[in-house]
């Protein structure tokens, strides 16, 4: 063998030995055991975000809503997004809860709205005045005191029984308004008031969340300064034309908003 050839071949075993020794020391990643199961409301199907799978029809599960970000960039083991517009505790109980089971690792749960007529509240509150909108506020927090608790109690333990494995995040609403801003449509006592209705609902969540071991992912300080009445809403104001939408998430809200929250509670 000629020199010149000895030292190509000398060349070529060297690379080939550094590749292999590259590919020994760095193992492939291992595939996610993450079972991951999306519960609840509209603020978790993603009404507000726009992209909705057809296979949703009315429970408008969006594709830029914050489970479907979460699935997308940690490739579970297994995904179901079950979440469902207009869902209550009683019917995530009875309509959403078999997608759980003893493999099940993770859950995310929006609910508690419906229960206490967030929507009917917002539309008195849009139609009418201060005085009807304040009495509508006033009338949910003395439901919500009162009943909340224990419906939310109720479908935590059903999460739990039906996935005793799985970490259970429960997230929580983001306060609609930014106030001491000049903002048209409903009064700044509207505005307070509603705010304050808001989070007694996350209040009384995060307690129900603690006494069954679940995380509360707060989201209400990473929506400051983009609220309803700021200068970069993540929320979409009162909309005549598509009332569904109203005072729901927009697809930012989701991935500037819930995405990273529900990101570092479910780590």
């Amino acid at each position: 063998m000629t020199r010149s050839r000895l030292l190509t071949f000398t060349a070529s075993l060297a690379t080939a030995f550094t590749v292999l020794v590259a590919l020994v020391a760095t193992p492939a990643q291992a595939a996610s055991t993450v079972r991951y199961v999306a519960l609840g409301d509209s603020y978790s199907s993603g009404v507000g975000a726009g992209s909705y799978t057809s296979e949703s029809g009315s429970c408008q599960r969006s594709t830029k809503a914050y489970p479907a970000l979460w699935a997308a960039a940690n490739a579970p083991a297994s995904y179901a997004f079950v979440a469902c517009s207009g869902a209550t505790t009683t019917s995530v109980s009875s309509s959403q809860l078999s997608a759980l089971s003893s493999t099940t690792t993770l859950v995310s749960i929006t609910v508690g709205g419906n229960d206490v007529g967030f929507a009917d509240i917002m539309r008195t509150c849009a139609l009418y005045g201060t005085t009807q909108c304040v009495a509508a506020v006033q009338t949910a927090e003395d439901k919500a005191r009162a009943s909340l608790p224990g419906l939310l109690d109720n479908v935590y333990n059903a999460i739990r029984s039906r996935a005793p494995n799985a970490r259970v995040v429960v997230l929580g609403y983001p306060v609609f308004y930014q106030l001491g801003t000049t903002c048209i449509g409903l009064s700044a006592t509207s505005h307070a008031k509603i705010n304050e209705g808001i989070n007694l609902v996350d209040d009384l969540t995060r307690a129900a969340a603690g006494r069954h071991g679940f995380v509360f992912a707060d989201v209400r300080s990473i929506f400051v300064g983009h609220q309803l009445c700021s200068g970069d809403k993540w929320l979409h104001a009162l909309n005549f034309a598509s009332l569904s939408i109203s005072y729901h998430p927009m697809a930012t809200g989701h991935s500037g908003g819930y995405y990273p929250v529900f990101r570092t509670a479910a780590a």
